[in-house]
């Protein structure tokens, strides 16, 4: 479920339905306190009668639901954070049937254990999503890149006529940041974050102190809840931000890709020169002859703004002091949120450009040569200082790297990295 009106400031922003939306994260602070509990009673550190308010159906989120969301975040500003209001909530709704399960929760935890990881599981979703996106799309550029390897345009730089060039070669260019950014994606870890008051984990210790090895019992109490979440047990994190701040990096670098495809679909489709054009243009509200190349302007406009809200997890990482940052670590949230919320709009918006992408090679054709003079003016000068006369075709290696592009795409849609379901781990 999404809390998210349409939203007009954002056109697109209903595509990334409840992704990282508030009922996503008060879901997912959920499950990581019902881990947590999980976990303690296993351990032998809390006892059996905890795990009743667990055993009941939909466990502890059958006390919560999306009607909580805004009580809670109205709370939130009192302690600022929610997690302080949700563990009172959920030890209210507990008590009166499960005594001890309202006792022993959230005992050893910290906000920030809870807030980080939740961060983080539904982070994964996000970009679950936009792999998926980006699979459809190295499909339709490697299906491009083959198909047009031999189509000849003019190739620019700075504005200007360069060199003869192929649209098949700009395909296998779009087509390499594409599969950079998935491969950043498939890269990333996703931590636990577990650590109690100041990332020691005493109060885990002193919890299982009359059992065998107390400090084994704490590692182990960690394992369980990573295992639990489907996440990468940790030692703690806390005031070292590089989990966030590497996932704001690999979801900039997706919007890096597509802006640089949009930008050239924006400066080819224009009537000038017409070598490409969107599928289906967006319209005008006075000149009906327009057909505005709407979705290339969307990613574009990703690609704007996404930057900004990953330099703010890295301000904010290098801001963090102490063992929880008084305002560097509240600052990650919403950025976090508007930075995945971006990226899965600007994936869909970009997988639906290239479907109806549409290439005029006649018009690619025409321009290179009627500016042949210009484009081959480097390859008389290499033939001069060759003694020889011009070649016939003048594209160099177009071809070879459009193959091994191509066949980087294959291999990588062939042997694909799994993608992070947060499903697979309930």
């Amino acid at each position: 479920m999404s809390d998210h009106l349409p939203d007009l400031f954002w056109p697109g922003d209903e595509r990334a339905g409840g992704l990282m939306g508030s009922p996503a994260l008060l879901e997912a602070m959920v499950r990581v306190e019902g881990a947590w509990l999980a976990a303690l009673v296993a351990a032998g550190v809390a006892p059996p009668a905890a795990a009743a308010g667990l055993d009941r159906p939909h466990g502890l989120g059958a006390l919560v639901g999306p009607d909580d969301v805004a009580p809670l975040a109205s709370g939130a500003e009192a302690g600022g954070n929610p997690v302080i209001g949700l563990v009172a909530l959920l030890r209210e709704r507990a008590e009166a049937r499960d005594a001890d399960t309202a006792r022993w929760l959230h005992r050893g935890l910290t906000s920030q254990d809870v807030l980080d990881t939740a961060l983080l599981l539904c982070t994964r979703d996000a970009v679950a999503e936009v792999r998926g996106q980006l699979t459809a799309q190295v499909a339709r550029l490697a299906e491009l890149a083959d198909e047009h390897t031999g189509t000849v345009m003019a190739g620019r730089t700075l504005t200007q006529h360069a060199v003869p060039f192929t649209f098949g070669l700009k395909a296998a260019g779009w087509l390499s940041g594409v599969l950079d950014a998935d491969e950043a994606l498939a890269a990333l870890r996703w931590p636990v974050q577990l650590g109690g008051a100041a990332g020691t984990r005493a109060a885990w210790v002193e919890l299982a102190a009359d059992l065998p090895e107390p400090e084994g019992v704490a590692a182990a109490l960690a394992a369980d809840v990573a295992a639990r979440l489907g996440l990468a047990a940790a030692d703690p994190w806390h005031t070292t931000r590089t989990p966030i701040t590497r996932v704001g990096d690999a979801l900039v670098g997706c919007t890096d890709a597509w802006g640089r495809l949009a930008n050239d679909v924006l400066t080819l489709s224009r009537p000038e020169l017409g070598e490409l054009s969107e599928g289906t243009g967006g319209g005008s509200s006075t000149m009906p002859h327009k057909a505005n190349p709407v979705l290339s302007t969307l990613v574009r406009r990703a690609a704007l703004t996404t930057p900004q809200l990953g330099a703010t997890l890295h301000l904010a990482a290098a801001e963090s002091v102490d063992e929880r940052a008084d305002g560097g670590w509240h600052a990650e949230w919403a950025t976090l949120r508007d930075l995945a919320r971006r990226t899965v709009v600007a994936a869909a918006h970009a997988t639906d450009l290239l479907a109806g992408l549409r290439v005029h090679a006649d018009r690619m054709r025409a321009h290179h040569d009627a500016a042949a003079a210009d484009l081959h003016a480097e390859q008389r000068t290499m033939a001069g200082l060759a003694g020889r006369t011009p070649s016939a075709h003048y594209l160099g290696v177009s071809s070879r790297l459009v193959g091994a592009t191509v066949a980087r795409a294959r291999q990588h849609l062939d042997h694909p990295t799994p993608l992070p379901h947060l499903e697979e781990n309930r």
